[in-house]
């Protein structure tokens, strides 16, 4: 017996957390086959139920049958229902508190109800943990002032689960109390709303469509790739490892006995539920994903890029590191504020706070005694039509809410003069004018830079979770070529392509992997392939990517049945081989080095930015007066090696291939468009400069 879909929910019993998403909320997530949907926040509990019941409705209908676990306790120590109800039937025990529990968006009575359910007890409790100012009859603040009520604080289960808490303890680090008087209701409208499509898990018959069960998600370590909210990496990480589970599993997890304190379902199957660390890794990309749609005979350079952007995808996998250690990575996770920044209202200048504006003319404030400045607080408040004086950066005190500057102040010892108009929050930041506390950011996709460090730690970030660097192999082919310091014959030629390769690579921030030369041996390159493909995410290679006799590179690729030969309307370039090896992406440029690095620039590098998790990665270009005429003709797209000289653009006067001198030369690239196009001096072309391209 096994599920079709797995719908995980960490509940709250708080208000309204807003719109942001947040910590200690409502987080639900839904997966199948192990591969789980993102992470849904529900800012309440009306929200979260009507989301439940949309969903839950969707999978009868289309057929699936579903285990929902809810982070929940499902019931209380024994002898409590027995005292409330007359019966140890749990889940009458729920209909019961569905009578009595009032809720709304932002406010509900779960304090005042659990006082009413302690006077029904002899002595004093089993609820604690009064959080309100106000006293609530029958709810002690502390632990320690229970007595004599008779009940256990816990069930078997929580002094099984290492870490849990009492279902008794209403309020306080780890807390869970007010989440279930708030959550049993809904479970138990739940019941009644699917009837016998449900059933609860341990205490009915798990052969239903719908089954709930109780789950405890600290049972097992996350893994090194969460959200940035860590109730949110939760439901994740538990709704792709009980989706992937097998029949097999399910026969062992769903074997307990019925009992009125219930189960937490995978306890004491740990290791089952921990699972390969293998499904920590990215699916593979499939085998077509280089297959360009049948057409023309000549690719144009925007179909290239435009297939290759839809059919990649990640395939690094993911980590949790210091905030001070990821710039140049790229981010998993939306990042997320721990905190406003600022936290609080504080002053943007040295000078003086008092309430309100101040119109035209003389004015003079007395002054309290005392300070505000960075760190030390005023202490009290500041009294209406009085100044006191405060320092950059400092919060600003009960009562203040403008700030002149000293140098517009006469300043005495117990007063202060000063000329207005002067306009109400002048010189104050207000809290979280720049960034509030559950705000997105930066986004999943981006490459953290020294400015994001910064961005990032200001709101309490100390970890974020990123992708692991990309590691790309670098492969040159052909027996022509020898190595730079070697003596080299006529018809030799030095590998500068490798060398090149391999430092724009690093300077893109990805693990480059020297692959060495291949010969022209199709048995000697496969074996480099298969060693390559064992410790690269792609591997770049030059040379051999067209279809003559020499081109072993494409003739193997063509074995693997992923071999794409596309033949691109570009210069420099043309022939793309592409394909995957033992599931490795393999792009294979073109062997002349002008070639192979415009080549790299326009079509590998945004393709590599998808495999490590980054954005889709657009040049920046520039509209600059040329420098130089030409007359071009259509069908082709063309890319020029160019620099900038007194605000115009000119080209390396050679357009070979083989010129790789013009490389350096240039400081970027003029892109010409496909159609035909005469350029003259003074007339507007497309820079794409090379620091646009991270070199």
């Amino acid at each position: 017996m096994s599920f079709d879909t797995v719908v995980m929910v960490d509940w709250s019993g708080g208000n309204d957390r807003g719109a942001q998403p947040k910590k200690d909320a409502i987080w639900a997530c839904l997966a199948r086959d192990g591969r789980a949907e993102p992470p849904i926040y529900h800012r309440n509990r009306q929200m979260a139920e009507q989301w439940l019941n949309t969903t839950l409705k969707d999978e009868l209908d289309a057929g699936r049958r579903v285990l929902v676990g809810f982070d929940l306790c499902f019931a209380y120590p024994r002898g409590f229902a027995q005292h409330l109800i007359g019966s140890e039937d749990t889940l009458a025990l729920w209909d019961w508190l569905a009578e009595r529990v009032e809720d709304a968006p932002d406010a509900n009575n779960r304090f005042d109800l659990a006082g009413e359910i302690n006077a029904l007890f002899p002595g004093e409790g089993p609820f604690w943990f009064n959080a309100l100012k106000r006293e609530i009859p029958s709810l002690p603040r502390k632990q320690k002032s229970r007595h004599s009520h008779g009940l256990d604080d816990r069930r078997s289960v929580e002094r099984a689960a290492k870490g849990s808490f009492s279902p008794f303890q209403l309020a306080g680090a780890g807390a869970v109390g007010g989440q279930v008087i708030m959550g049993l209701p809904m479970l138990s409208r739940l019941r009644h709303n699917f009837g016998s499509a449900l059933s609860v898990w341990p205490f009915e018959a798990s052969d239903a469509q719908i089954v709930l069960a109780e789950c405890y998600f600290s049972l097992v370590p996350l893994p090194p790739d969460g959200h940035a909210i860590k109730d949110a990496a939760q439901v994740r990480h538990y709704a792709e490892r009980f989706s992937a589970m097998s029949a097999a599993d399910w026969a062992v997890l769903l074997d307990h006995p019925a009992d009125p304190e219930g189960w937490v379902l995978g306890l004491g199957h740990e290791a089952l539920l921990q699972g390969p660390m293998d499904s920590l890794t990215p699916p593979p990309l499939r085998n077509d994903c280089f297959a360009m749609p049948q057409g023309a005979h000549w690719t144009p350079v925007d179909d290239a890029l435009a297939h290759l952007r839809a059919q990649l995808g990640p395939v690094t996998r993911i980590e949790r590191i210091s905030t001070h250690g990821a710039a140049g990575r790229i981010l998993a996770e939306d990042v997320i504020a721990e905190r406003s920044h600022p936290p609080a209202a504080n002053s943007a200048v040295d000078g003086y706070g008092f309430a309100g504006a101040l119109a035209s003319g003389t004015h003079q404030l007395p002054l309290v005694a005392g300070r505000a400045a960075a760190g030390q607080p005023f202490d009290g408040a500041v009294p209406k039509g009085q100044a006191v004086r405060i320092l950059t950066g400092a919060i600003l005190p009960e009562g203040v809410d403008t700030v002149v500057l000293q140098e517009d102040v006469t300043a005495g010892p117990d007063a202060i003069a000063l000329h207005g108009p002067l306009k109400r929050g002048a010189n104050a930041r207000k809290a979280g004018e720049d960034m509030t506390a559950g705000q997105v950011i930066l986004p999943a996709g981006r490459i953290v830079t020294a400015a994001d460090i910064g961005t990032i730690a200001a709101v309490g970030v100390a970890e974020v979770s990123v992708r692991t660097r990309l590691r790309v192999g670098v492969l040159s082919t052909g027996d022509e070529l020898v190595q730079p310091g070697t003596v080299a014959d006529d018809g030799q030629i030095y590998d500068a392509n490798r060398p090149m390769l391999l430092a724009s690579l690093t300077r893109w921030g990805v693990e480059a992997i020297d692959l060495g030369n291949a010969p022209d041996d199709r048995t000697k390159l496969r074996a480099i392939l298969d060693d390559a493909a064992a410790r690269t995410d792609a591997i770049i290679t030059s040379g051999g990517a067209s279809g003559g006799d020499e081109d072993h590179m494409s003739a193997l690729l063509q074995g693997t049945g992923s071999f794409a030969l596309w033949r691109i309307a570009v210069k420099p370039g043309r022939p793309l081989a592409l394909g995957l090896w033992d599931g490795t992406p393999v792009f294979g440029l073109p062997g002349n080095p002008v070639a192979a690095q415009v080549c790299l620039l326009v079509f590998a590098r945004p393709a590599l930015a998808l495999l490590a998790g980054a954005d889709w990665q657009e040049p920046e270009a520039y509209m600059l007066p040329a420098a130089f005429t030409k007359s071009k003709k259509a069908g082709r797209r063309e890319f020029l090696r160019a620099r900038v000289t007194d605000g115009q653009v000119e080209v390396f006067p050679s357009e070979g291939s083989g010129r790789v001198s013009g490389l350096s030369w240039a400081t970027g690239l003029v892109v010409l468009p496909d159609e035909a196009v005469d350029v003259a001096i003074g007339d507007p072309v497309t820079f794409l400069p090379f620091t646009g391209f991270g070199l």
